[in-house]
């Protein structure tokens, strides 16, 4: 706890930055530093409060006051607060990225009611992929880009800018993937219901039995853990989760980008996993595919043509990610069984090979879009360089 005299003392350094401003205000660079590092703060928050939220879920009924519910509010408190400085004082944001902030926000409050009084309707809701989830995450997206379009923009070159802004970029993967761990989680349940192991405690079973109309049976758990269609998984993967490494490789400009955004989201998947798992947590697939599709996108980088390295990158990454989970269900599902104990585990939810056409196709048309955005705003280059315009 810090003592009164740290506190005033703080107190009288952000005192005098507490003035009415327009955004593009010329900031300090010790307050650019404080709001930024603050943003790092409340998503790391955020991004451990939703790791135990989807676990948490597979194993217990729902509760609004839940742990992991409360973890994630802290953060939410942090990005109101920023937000609302933002907001008024006009420091360390640009007009665009204060708007992108403010309506992501705006969009996650509005989302977190109505999710409320979805789940008081409609009782549990069995699927991470529903309307009201959807707006949360919406809101977090725009929240996210803003933050990082204020960094990008405001950050002095440097180490410090590089990773900082791969971090911002990874809580942006997360979020884009987020729904995705409802597949991740629901195989190893499904998986284990096979060997006879059950991950959720009775009663959550029953109220999505009694929910479905029906016994707790294999057909009512396939409906619970893998409600939606086999290909969502991989095509949603490679259209969106990949499109999020093409512009990390864009905007931080060099090889190994990609990689380095993806491996720090697998590696946060990677250490929570016996964290959760041996505190008596339900398991779940982790996404190591990403990190090898990743590097593909760097690979592709390295044709200077931007139409030919997205046609490239776009079929490269889409052939490596589907082979990778293929690979990945069958070594990870060996690993997974050893640690509980049952085998036939598959290591990646499952796989519609025959929809690796459209997902390559949907990262074609990201790719070549972020291709010309690119192009557009700096005539010349290839990658994204801006100079700090925001901080003094």
């Amino acid at each position: 706890m810090k003592s009164p005299a740290s506190i005033k003392k703080a107190a009288e350094w952000a005192l005098p930055y507490w003035t009415r401003g327009q955004a593009g205000r010329e900031t300090p660079d010790d307050l650019f530093r404080v709001l930024y590092f603050g943003w790092l703060v409340a998503l790391t928050l955020k991004l451990l409060g939703s790791a135990w939220d989807v676990s948490w879920h597979f194993k217990w009924l729902r509760d609004d006051l839940a742990p992991p519910h409360l973890l994630n509010s802290a953060g939410t408190a942090i990005v109101v607060a920023l937000t609302i400085i933002h907001g008024y004082t006009g420091y360390g944001v640009d007009k665009l990225a204060l708007r992108l902030i403010q309506w992501g926000t705006g969009v996650f409050l509005v989302a977190v009611p109505l999710d409320l009084i979805n789940h008081r309707v409609n009782g549990l809701d069995i699927t991470s992929w529903s309307p009201s989830h959807i707006m949360l995450y919406v809101g977090t997206f725009f929240m996210i880009a803003g933050v990082i379009r204020g960094w990008f923009l405001g950050a002095r070159p440097g180490r410090e800018r590089t990773l900082v802004l791969a971090g911002f970029l990874a809580f942006f993967l997360e979020n884009v993937h987020f729904p995705e761990q409802h597949q991740e989680y629901g195989i190893l349940s499904v998986g284990a219901w096979d060997n006879g192991a059950v991950y959720a405690e009775p009663i959550l079973l029953q109220f999505a039995a009694d929910q479905m109309g029906r016994p707790v049976d294999r057909t009512m758990m396939l409906g619970f853990a893998l409600p939606v269609p086999d290909f969502l998984y991989p095509v949603y993967a490679v259209v969106a989760g990949l499109s999020v490494l093409v512009v990390a490789r864009l905007l931080i400009g060099r090889f190994g980008a990609a990689t380095l955004v993806a491996g720090a989201y697998v590696a946060f998947r990677t250490l929570i996993w016996p964290l959760l798992t041996f505190t008596g947590f339900p398991p779940s697939a982790v996404p190591f595919f990403l990190v090898v599709a990743g590097l593909m996108v760097d690979v592709a980088f390295l044709l200077r043509m931007p139409v030919v390295r997205a046609v490239v990158g776009a079929v490269g990454a889409t052939a490596v990610a589907y082979g990778a989970l293929v690979a990945q269900s069958a070594i990870m599902g060996v690993v997974y069984g050893a640690v509980k104990g049952q085998e036939g585990l598959a290591g990646a939810p499952p796989l519609a090979t025959a929809s690796a056409v459209w997902a390559g196709l949907g990262l074609l048309a990201a790719w070549l879009a972020a291709e010309w955005v690119a192009r557009r705003r700096v005539p010349g280059t290839a990658p994204i360089e801006a100079p700090a315009v925001v901080t003094a």
